[in-house]
């Protein structure tokens, strides 16, 4: 009942209020819904109404139409009614109510203050000191440097805003898109702006009703957003490599380590001074390779899989409770990599996923077949971690 009622645009109100006017051949049914409480009954009009003749396989002669008289027979014009009936009330009871609206205001302010907090560490250029003009700021009232900066470097901060907004917004819009087509309830893009680190932010969520989308859902629901975001990420990476000078004095104390993907563009590119390995320092920084480098780890990063994560999904799904012992040591991995190198970078991740569990929920149905295509996609798919995620991400020099 929830799968064919969510067939209709997740945005509004998918159910009809209790007690709303159903259609003409709910109003013959009178008799076989007399018998239910008069609650029931409006809950069972309700969700009669929302479901719609147009989404279930009537029984009896294609062009029966309803009957003449509330006396008659009507096997196929009550048949709405007894499949809303057949399941207890309690089971469908919290879908008869009208749900709420896709929330707008809050998407759009996290939206607008994510641009900021990015355009800012770009001004900043993602030195681990950017936040010093804004303290400096409030203790003395004066925004004299932080005026300063943002006019001698408002293009870079125009640039990186752009790029990573754009990835992030691809992203999730993979998602959001993939929902829409197979009419999965889900929120507006929540982007998480986090101008106390080099970065900006902390990337973007979206929230669906995941529980009722099959195998075959899930999982293009799951890829969708990686493979968008990497339109953007790839050829902005690429050109970020490019330009980048590595003869440079380097100085910040603050550095990038690159993924697989990323030495390969640098090896393509013979970025001077560039040898396997080597860390990108703050001072050799720009916009763009900055937005690719962080378009590649939050691709990489979610593409891992573990639970709730985009590639969580795709290995449930062709998988299926295997899965749940790839996650596992995944993570087993992920802790014993940390404690070898001495490096606690992730520990903050690991600890949300071991809160959030490893293990991904069963889909509503998961016998669905995904076919060769999609498995083919899966699989190419468990290579994105290797080349997209830098292991040990930074490097700082005390």
């Amino acid at each position: 009942v929830y799968l064919v009622c969510m067939s209709h645009l997740p945005n509004q109100s998918v159910f009809p209020a209790s007690g709303a006017s159903s259609t003409g051949s709910d109003s013959k049914s009178n008799s076989a819904d007399s018998k239910m409480a008069d609650s029931k009954s409006a809950d069972t009009k309700s969700i009669t109404s929302a479901i719609g003749p147009r989404h279930l396989k009537m029984e009896g002669p294609e062009n029966s139409g309803p009957p003449t008289s509330t006396n008659s027979p009507e096997p196929q014009t009550s048949s709405r009614t007894e499949f809303a009936r057949s399941f207890e009330y309690e089971q469908y009871q919290q879908f008869a109510y009208p749900r709420r609206r896709r929330r707008t205001v809050l998407p759009a302010v996290l939206f607008l203050l994510t641009c900021a907090s990015t355009f800012w560490v770009g001004v900043s250029h993602w030195d681990l000191n950017f936040f010093d003009p804004v303290m400096n700021a409030i203790g003395t009232g004066s925004l004299v440097e932080f005026r300063q900066r943002i006019v001698a470097h408002w293009d870079t901060g125009l640039l990186y805003m752009a790029c990573v907004m754009l990835i992030l917004f691809l992203h999730e819009m993979g998602h959001f898109v993939a929902t829409l087509y197979y009419r999965v309830p889900a929120s507006y893009p929540f982007f998480l702006p986090f101008p106390a680190n080099p970065l900006g932010t902390l990337g973007a969520v979206i929230g669906m009703e995941g529980a009722i989308a099959d195998r075959k859902q899930i999982f293009d629901i799951g890829i969708a957003g990686p493979l968008a975001g990497l339109v953007a990420a790839v050829p902005i990476a690429y050109y970020g490599v490019a330009q980048l000078d590595l003869t440079t004095q380097p100085y910040g104390g603050f550095g990038f380590r690159l993924p697989l993907l990323l030495d390969w563009f640098a090896t393509a590119t013979n970025v001077p001074g560039y040898e396997t390995g080597a860390v990108v320092w703050a001072s050799q920084l720009n916009p763009l390779f900055v937005a690719g480098w962080f378009g590649m780890l939050i691709t990489g990063l979610n593409m891992m899989p573990i639970g709730q994560l985009d590639g969580g999904h795709v290995t449930y799904t062709m998988f299926g409770k295997v899965a749940h012992w790839i996650a596992q040591a995944t993570i087993v991995f992920a802790i014993a990599y940390m404690v070898y190198h001495q490096n606690p970078t992730l520990i903050l991740m690991v600890l949300l996923l071991l809160l959030m569990g490893p293990n991904h929920p069963p889909t509503r149905d998961d016998t669905v077949p995904i076919g060769p295509f999609r498995y083919l996609l899966g699989i190419a798919s468990l290579s994105i971690p290797f080349l997209c995620f830098p292991p040990l991400i930074f490097k700082i020099a005390y």
